[in-house]
Formats: C-alpha cells, sequence, structure tokens
C-alpha cells in the first residue's frame, strides 16, 4: 500500500472517531450559512449602483457577516438546524454570550440577502395587485410611500436601513433600523429595505444619500416584493 493510500485511511479513521465523539459537529458543518449567489451580473443594476459597488458589498461586506455568523454559532451549533429568519424572530433564545453577534452578522445575512432579491436589472416601475392596493390605502400613493422611506433613510443616524414592513398587525409601515438589526427582531416582517450604509453607495454617490436612495427606486423588483408582502399577509 502506498505512504499516499496509508495517509488518506488514516485521515478517513480520524473523522470517522471525531463524527462519533461528536455528531452535532458534522451536522453543523454540513448546516453552516452560505453566501447566496447574486441572482445577476455585477454590472446589471448600472446606472443606479456601479459594477464595482456590487462587487465589494456582495463578495466582501455579505460574505464577512456569513462567516461571523457561522463562527458565533459554533457555540450553539443546534441553531444550524434553523432558518436565519426563525433565529431572528427567536433572539431571546440565543445564548447571551453570542447574541449580539448573532443579531449583528444574522442581520447582515438576512438583510442583503432579500437586498439582493427585491433588486432585478429589470426594476423599477409600480407595484401591482394587493401590495399595489395596500400602498394606496396606508400611505395613499406610491409617490408617499418612496417618499416617507427616503426620508426615514436620509434621518438614519449613522448606519443602517430603511424599511417598509408588515406588523403584527398584518398592516404596512416604514421604519428604520440601526445597523444590521433586523424588524425580523421585533416581530414584523420587512418586505423592501434599502440599504444606506456607506459602502451600499459611497463608490458612486460620494455622501449624496438622497441622490442613492432617489435611484435606488430604478432597480426595486416589485415582483419580488409583491411575493413577500403576500406571504407576510398569509403568515
Amino acid at each position: 500500500m502506498s505512504m499516499n493510500r496509508r495517509a488518506m485511511l488514516r485521515q478517513a479513521g480520524v473523522g470517522a472517531a471525531a463524527l462519533l465523539l461528536n455528531p452535532l459537529a458534522a451536522t453543523a458543518q454540513d448546516k453552516m450559512f452560505t453566501l447566496p449567489k447574486l441572482p445577476y451580473d455585477y454590472d446589471a443594476l448600472e446606472p443606479s449602483i456601479d459594477k464595482l459597488t456590487m462587487e465589494i458589498h456582495h463578495d466582501k461586506h455579505h460574505q464577512a457577516y456569513v462567516t461571523n455568523l457561522n463562527n458565533a454559532l459554533k457555540a450553539q451549533p443546534d441553531l444550524f438546524k434553523e432558518p436565519i429568519e426563525t433565529i431572528l424572530r427567536n433572539i431571546d433564545k440565543v445564548d447571551a454570550k453570542i447574541k449580539q453577534a448573532v443579531i449583528n452578522n444574522g442581520g447582515g445575512h438576512a438583510n442583503h440577502t432579500m437586498f439582493w432579491e427585491i433588486m432585478g436589472p429589470k426594476g423599477g416601475g409600480k407595484p401591482a395587485g394587493k401590495l399595489a392596493e395596500a400602498i394606496t390605502s396606508t400611505f395613499t400613493s406610491l409617490d408617499k410611500l418612496q417618499e416617507l422611506v427616503n426620508t426615514k433613510g436620509l434621518g438614519q443616524f449613522g448606519s443602517g436601513w430603511s424599511w417598509l414592513i408588515v406588523g403584527k398587525d398584518k398592516k404596512l409601515d416604514v421604519i428604520s433600523t440601526a445597523n444590521q438589526d433586523s424588524p425580523l427582531l421585533t416581530g414584523a416582517t420587512p418586505v423592501l429595505g434599502v440599504d444606506v450604509w456607506e459602502h451600499a453607495y459611497y463608490l458612486k454617490y460620494k455622501n449624496l444619500r438622497g441622490d442613492y436612495l432617489k435611484a435606488w427606486w430604478n432597480v426595486v423588483n416589485w415582483a419580488n416584493v409583491g411575493e413577500r408582502f403576500d406571504k407576510a399577509m398569509k403568515g
């Protein structure tokens, strides 16, 4: 038997022994969170959002949240079995020692995963169906909703998000949150959210957050937002 063959068998034996001693370790490894693939090319949202910003935002920032979330959850590996949305909705079940890390990085993962999906190269336009009806009845018009979201985004001191949510009462509302805090933490369901961290816009818009917010509506995937709204209303 060759030396390489013997080495491989020894390594397999070590792995099997580790599995027997700690079966949760293997389960956790299999269930670790991963960076979702961007559903379009990096340059697909230009000119509203530039290629380099999308590349850095997705590949570097979002990946960092995923990596840090996985590292934090190694202290409570049973949580790898749960979707990130469930973990955030039940944040008080997370061990106090890792709770803030999960809020920060789990929120970052959940927020960005949604962010990529509610944008698209054929975005913009107007919502349809029940979402359009709810927007009109709640805010009087799409223009008013956009104004409220932009105002919340501009008014968010430092880093954070501006959101359209479905509250526990099944009504639409516009809120903002700091850092990577998710509306899921308070029992609400986000259906649209715009990232106002500087890394989301600074390469193109510099300090002009308002210009970024206005341009962002050109890439909103209203079909995806509508699906999220319908699901939230049924849940």
